[in-house]
């Protein structure tokens, strides 16, 4: 059994960074050292005094020490890893383009009233999710001992938990919208059409070279088309097509 270290260490670039951001956030409101106003998602802030950063800083706050904190964390950890690891396979760029999308997409429509949230990083791992659970729809998921499903039911399984337990429903709404929107535009429609419409751009790819993190293909540029019809590294990418 490796330590604690050697499994942080293990962890994939993008999903390890943002896990370790969302739990130093909440360290740090813990400790006292800022008050989470500062970092919500305001939009009046962000167009009336310029507040930028309150589009970026609300993703990284899951709430404080609690259990739901450590379920989101666990999410991250077990479908980010997973995801990144596996259907993102040395395409690091891809996967980071997915949460930059999913981001840009769930700051939209929080601008529909009945969706407004302050912070939108339960959203991010609600996608997380739903994507993972498009990926690897067969497989078996335990839900706290008592229900055995496959993973394609995953989303809706949470959803359901929350209605019971009186949590809101607006974030797993907004998570699942993303998270279909992205599924949509880079499986869905590129198998039915042939032709995609969601790649990733370069300047991501670029991003992650000169950050040095992770792995991508040697030509990212020509891998879209082929890859999304014959299924090569998107395992599990045609189950939606099928039935």
């Amino acid at each position: 059994m490796s330590s604690p270290t050697e499994y942080y260490n293990s962890l994939p670039p993008i999903t390890k960074a943002y896990g370790t951001l969302c739990f130093l956030f909440t360290a740090a409101f813990h400790l006292g050292l800022y008050n989470p106003y500062y970092i919500a998602l305001i939009y009046e802030l962000v167009f009336t005094r310029f507040q930028v950063w309150r589009l970026i800083t609300n993703f990284f706050f899951l709430g404080p020490f609690s259990i739901n904190f450590g379920i989101r964390l666990l999410m991250i950890a077990r479908y980010g890893v997973q995801l990144e690891k596996g259907t993102f396979e040395r395409r690091t760029a891809d996967f980071l383009w997915m949460m930059i999308f999913g981001a840009l997409s769930l700051l939209a429509l929080s601008i529909i009233p009945i969706f407004r949230s302050l912070f939108l990083g339960i959203s991010l791992v609600f996608m997380l999710v739903y994507v993972w659970s498009r990926e690897f729809p067969n497989a078996q998921i335990n839900i706290y001992g008592l229900v055995s499903l496959k993973a394609f039911y995953l989303p809706w399984a949470m959803l359901a938990l929350d209605v019971i337990f009186g949590s809101p429903l607006v974030p797993d709404l907004l998570g699942i919208i993303a998270g279909h929107l992205y599924y949509f535009l880079t499986v869905l429609h590129p198998l039915a059409t042939g032709k995609n419409i969601l790649k990733t751009p370069m300047w991501v790819h670029k991003l992650v070279r000169r950050w040095g993190i992770g792995a991508q293909p040697a030509q990212p540029s020509n891998r879209a088309e082929p890859d999304r019809n014959t299924g090569g590294p998107f395992r599990g990418r045609s189950y939606r097509l099928s039935g």
